[in-house]
């Protein structure tokens, strides 16, 4: 299964009252605007912002999905973080942008996102979202699953200068159960590249959501995972059609297993803190991936590096923000740049 892929080319959550929650605006910006660099002009990153009403945002946090999914997968989680941050640390306002990265949701499709499709573009379309946007450089990045190595990435070239003068390393990552070396497909299940090979071999257009749903049920899939995937459907004449970018998404997932940010966690840079949470039940997780980390976090910040730290979270498997989201605002907004 891996082999054909490679050769593809390559709810409860913390509570917040009526009174908070409409105190948070949700901006989609669904027509990203164009960025003119290299003497071309090219579209950014579609995003929505989710940020205090009648009060200025001085924090920017970026958010990352997984593969396969969009920026709107992280609204509530975002809004309860950004609600229960303002909680704790009033004079500071945090502004969250949900991302669709490259490929996926309202990203798929825009003109000047050219291949190939893998981490370090995925990470160079943030740099210029944030140039074409005009914003000052994000405090934070949060990664789930493939969004993690997005994220990892970003800080990685960033670091490098690979964005220019102008870009500030982020002081925190959280990268959210994204095994941070390379995947070996032996010490996984499985799942991802069986979902992706099923998907390959549907037709297109199809007939409606219901009977993909269905279809992917018969085929031994869970009714939640089936679902989930059926959300990425989006109506064109009688029929359906993915809101991603099949083929670009595989090649983005052949890069995600390839990339290794061992160098990065091994020596994190002077100011930076790269948090990693494992989910407990999570199939994705090697002992010996666990071990390199749990050596790693007890190291501890110095004068002359960053600083790794490790969670585990309990009662969750792979989809962190649908299985235990509650604790999973715990464990961030506690460890948040140091309680923000």
């Amino acid at each position: 299964m891996a082999k054909i892929l490679y050769n593809s080319s390559r709810r409860s959550r913390l509570l917040f009252s009526e009174t908070s929650r409409a105190s948070w605006a949700l901006l989609t910006r669904p027509s990203p605007s164009p960025f003119h660099g290299d003497s071309r002009s090219f579209e950014t990153l579609a995003f929505e912002e989710i940020q205090p009403s009648g009060k200025p945002f001085n924090s920017t946090a970026f958010v990352l999905h997984g593969l396969l999914g969009s920026g709107r997968n992280w609204r509530s989680f975002s809004r309860d973080l950004a609600a229960r941050l303002q909680q704790s640390s009033p004079s500071r306002a945090w502004r969250m942008v949900l991302v669709d990265l490259r490929s996926h949701g309202r990203s798929a499709g825009l003109k000047g996102l050219d291949p190939p499709h893998d981490m370090v573009n995925a990470a160079k379309d943030l740099a210029n979202l944030v140039k074409s946007q005009g914003w000052a450089w994000p405090d934070v990045v949060i990664g789930h699953s493939m969004g993690g190595k997005v994220a990892l990435e970003y800080a990685t070239s960033c670091f490098r200068g690979d964005y220019g003068e102008s870009a500030v390393l982020p002081k925190q990552l959280w990268v959210l159960d994204s095994v941070p070396g390379e995947v070996n497909p032996d010490e996984t299940s499985g799942e991802v590249e069986k979902v992706l090979h099923t998907l390959q071999s549907l037709p297109s257009p199809l007939p409606s959501r219901k009977w993909l749903v269905d279809h992917l049920v018969s085929l031994g899939f869970s009714h939640m995972l089936s679902n989930w995937i059926g959300s990425n459907l989006k109506k064109e004449d009688e029929h359906v059609v993915w809101t991603f970018d099949l083929q670009a998404c595989i090649d983005m997932f052949n890069s995600y297993r390839e990339k290794s940010y061992w160098p990065l966690l091994e020596h994190p840079p002077k100011g930076l803190e790269v948090a990693i949470v494992r989910a407990e039940n999570s199939d994705r997780w090697p002992q010996h991936v666990i071990q390199h980390l749990e050596c790693l976090s007890r190291k501890g910040e110095s004068p002359e590096r960053g600083k790794i730290s490790y969670h585990v979270l309990p009662k969750s498997g792979h989809w962190v923000h649908v299985d235990n989201p509650k604790e999973l605002l715990e464990i961030v907004a506690l460890n948040f740049l140091s309680n923000a």
